[in-house]
């Protein structure tokens, strides 16, 4: 008495067994685990399987790898074939493991194509389900591509969502952004300029068109943000200065090299209009 709840409840108490038995973490021996013969991936990286390896002598395995069970009491990988292998260098006896029957990977996979399929599902949500159908099931793009009736660079553009800076992942997620915005701000590879990018396009509104020449403009070597900027817009002094001239709408569309300068008419009188008057 006097201790207080807690010292009702053990400390060590693991949590797991708590969960549902097809999600609840088992030890399983190394030497019961064999590789996946349909493992997509043929060669793994020495320099980063041992730079992995030493992580794991110093903290652990700090994600379970997915097993399901064959004849004769063994395991095979369904994911996480980098983590066991590093895990062996490491001199471990035995893996945290999730397992799975192949009736539960069937259904489970079922259910994420299903997911990838509905058309109320944001950008986000589709990336974060092939995503999952490429690290639990070790399927390439290309099959899961087959499988949802997709280009597979058309899938492989939608799983890279997942590698946008937060507050671009935030702006989609609330569609602040569109999804042709999000992939202008991936074509960046440095995250400063991506940010950049994604704050020109908050303040000034910018089209997917605009924020592309943003990108196009760096690509083509200019590292001013300012004048990678200008290049961005549809108008500049001289456009204005000539709009007014032909009273009509006058912008300007820059591409990797050169661009367009692009007069609006609106009728076949305005556009004879706009023609005699460049020719006088």
């Amino acid at each position: 008495m006097g201790k207080g709840f807690d010292s009702l409840l053990p400390q060590n108490f693991d949590s797991s067994l708590l969960a549902e038995e097809q999600d609840r973490v088992h030890k399983v021996l190394i030497a019961d685990i064999k590789p996946n013969k349909s493992q997509p991936r043929s060669s793994f990286d020495e320099e980063a399987l041992l730079e992995l390896a030493s992580s794991i002598k110093r903290h652990g395995v700090l994600q379970p790898i997915i097993l399901t069970p064959m004849e004769g009491g063994t395991y095979s990988i369904i994911a996480g074939e980098r983590r066991w292998r590093a895990a062996q260098l490491a001199k471990l006896a035995s893996l945290p493991a999730i397992i799975r029957t192949a009736e539960e990977l069937e259904q489970l996979e079922i259910a994420l194509v299903e997911n990838v399929q509905r058309v109320d599902l944001s950008p986000l949500e589709q990336a974060a389900s092939i995503q999952r159908l490429r690290d639990q099931f070790n399927i390439s793009y290309d099959v899961i591509a087959k499988r949802l009736g997709k280009a597979a660079t058309t899938v492989q553009n939608i799983a890279r969502l997942l590698a946008l800076p937060d507050d671009a992942k935030n702006a989609l997620h609330n569609k602040i952004i569109s999804e042709g915005h999000a992939r202008a701000i991936l074509a960046l590879k440095n995250q400063v300029k991506q940010l950049e990018l994604l704050s020109l396009i908050l303040q000034y509104g910018w089209s997917v068109r605009q924020a592309e020449r943003f990108v196009n403009a760096h690509k083509a070597g200019i590292k001013d943000s300012r004048q990678a900027t200008a290049r961005a817009s549809t108008t500049t002094a001289e456009t204005i200065k000539l709009s007014k001239k032909l009273k009509t709408s006058v912008s300007i569309r820059r591409m990797a090299k050169g661009g367009k300068l692009e007069i609006g008419f609106k009728s076949d009188p305005e556009l004879r209009r706009l023609i005699n008057k460049l020719g006088s």
